[in-house]
């Protein structure tokens, strides 16, 4: 079959070398010939070939087929190749075996028989880069003969596409990304770089009020079954979580147990590693579906509380700014990132945001009040979650966890501390957490500790008030006597000017009298 390829290729050559042919030849006779060369091929060559490109002709999106493809071979032919290649997957210790580049791979399908082969394109240049070279693409070229064109076209590609899919969804290991810095890669997926997903927390596992957990539930199986609804609405298929509170109250817990609940990717977007609006779309858009994109701690990551100031407070703010990287209104006006308000939220909820599906877009925060309305209205985050200190519901969740224990006679005086005591889940569980063997403690001696830690948290808190009591009393005594001081001086001054006036008046009046005599 090869060599009607070759022969096929050969024919175009002296097409083409035939297009070129001196002026003198008759235009009209070159034209009869060139086009009878097409017709020569297509006697002689009774083969048709399909080209599958790594990329579109814009470059800025995989092309799906391809992957489809590249699963389908690297499963369903690999005992039909001569030439394979091994490889360690970046996220797993398992040998990876697909087909070699430029090798020829043999299936058949109802009766017809299709040759696959991959090739890669000569680089353009030498360069080197550490995120992988971006002018080498690969090519699927699938061959067949052209008795089988509407088979090919209109019933193997459609089964090829579907059972890559189908055997992406079976042995579908579900990854964790972080972006890279921008300018690192540019196509290739090369934007991410990803381990394996092996988070273990789930709802079952998570600190949290019961009720909340079931509302959160059905939340998410709502949003995962609503493909349909979104589309009869005309909304981007994805939503919005904003969750806030206190250190340690378990908000990345949080978005694992969604990940594993739903079975998602997780993109850890770190926002100081983009350069600009544009690298943030291009990260988008090499987001998959059933995904997590995640921004922590989004108040600590950029500047995103300045909210809409003029430019005098512009200006003050610049003087008065820390070393933290801000998040401008006006790219043009800052030096450092060109990641704007605007930018971001456009990511959210602009007209890229509904290139692909099924994603959840996840804020975090300890500190809501900092950041700028528009960024956390609803249609951006659309539900907002408060993780907040441990109570004693979400505390019987630790013990069944922890130590496995459902009722305990400490449980009483557990909860009315709780209840009196601000103290994050992740310090309960410390306190819940057994030692070492040789310094294993049972569950009366962590109960016990608990209550102790409790209680010095308690009373931590309580010294911690009383002194910001007395610190606020000392601040308004001294505002007070401040004030007092003033008004003294004011009044001190308004009665000198009043008995300055008084002496100009008499003055004056005297000279008066003296003149009339």
């Amino acid at each position: 079959m090869e060599k009607w390829v070759g022969f096929g290729s050969a024919m175009a050559g002296l097409g083409l070398l035939w297009s070129r042919m001196p002026e003198h030849v008759h235009d009209e006779a070159r034209h009869i010939i060139s086009s009878l060369v097409p017709m020569v091929m297509s006697y002689f060559n009774p083969y048709e070939q399909i080209t599958i490109s790594e990329y579109g002709e814009e470059r800025f999106r995989r092309n799906k087929m391809f992957d489809a493809v590249s699963t389908y071979l690297r499963r369903a032919c690999l005992d039909h190749a001569s030439k394979l290649k091994a490889e360690l997957g970046r996220d797993s210790s398992n040998l990876q075996v697909s087909v070699g580049d430029n090798d020829e791979v043999t299936d058949a399908f109802q009766g017809a028989t299709v040759w696959w082969y991959v090739a890669k394109k000569v680089p353009r240049s030498n360069v080197i880069s550490l995120y992988g070279n971006q002018d080498d693409p690969r090519t699927y070229r699938v061959i067949f003969h052209r008795h089988h064109h509407d088979l090919v076209v209109g019933k193997y590609l459609p089964h090829v596409l579907q059972e890559g899919r189908d055997i992406t969804v079976r042995n579908r290991q579900r990854r964790l990304f972080t972006n890279n810095p921008s300018g690192g890669g540019h196509g290739r997926g090369d934007v991410w770089s990803h381990v394996a997903f092996e988070h273990p927390a789930t709802f079952d596992t998570l600190a949290m009020d019961p009720d909340d957990k079931e509302e959160i539930l059905d939340d998410l199986d709502a949003f995962r079954e609503a493909k349909d609804y979104y589309t009869k609405v005309g909304k981007a298929w994805k939503r919005g979580y904003l969750l806030y509170g206190p250190p340690g109250t378990g908000k990345s817990t949080m978005i694992a147990a969604m990940a594993n609940f739903l079975d998602y990717d997780v993109y850890d977007l770190e926002l100081t590693a983009v350069n600009n609006n544009t690298d943030l779309r291009k990260l988008f858009i090499e987001t998959t579906g059933k995904s997590i994109i995640v921004i922590e701690d989004i108040d600590c990551s950029v500047d995103l509380t300045g909210k809409r100031k003029d430019k005098k407070a512009e200006k003050k703010a610049d003087a008065d700014s820390d070393d933290k990287p801000k998040l401008p209104t006006d790219p043009d006006k800052d030096d450092g990132t060109k990641v704007t308000l605007s930018g971001l939220l456009n990511f959210i909820d602009g007209l890229w945001s509904a290139c692909g599906g099924e994603r959840i877009i996840i804020f975090t925060t300890n500190h809501k009040d900092k950041l700028d309305p528009a960024l956390i209205r609803r249609g951006r985050m659309d539900r907002h979650i408060e993780m907040s200190y441990c109570r004693f519901r979400a505390f019987k969740v630790l013990a069944k966890n922890y130590l496995d224990v459902k009722e305990h006679e400490l449980f009483g005086q557990i909860a009315q501390l709780l209840e009196e005591t601000d103290m994050s889940p992740a310090d309960v569980a410390e306190n819940l957490m057994p030692m070492s063997k040789k310094k294993k403690r049972d569950a009366n001696a962590c109960f016990e500790g608990l209550v102790e830690a409790l209680k010095q948290a308690k009373e931590e808190a309580a010294a911690k008030a009383l002194a910001e009591a007395a610190k606020a009393k000392e601040k308004a005594e001294a505002e007070a006597k401040e004030a007092k001081e003033k008004d003294k001086a004011a009044a001190e001054a308004t009665e000198n000017r009043g008995e300055d006036k008084g002496k100009d008046s008499k003055m004056s009046n005297g000279e008066i009298k003296e003149g009339d005599k």
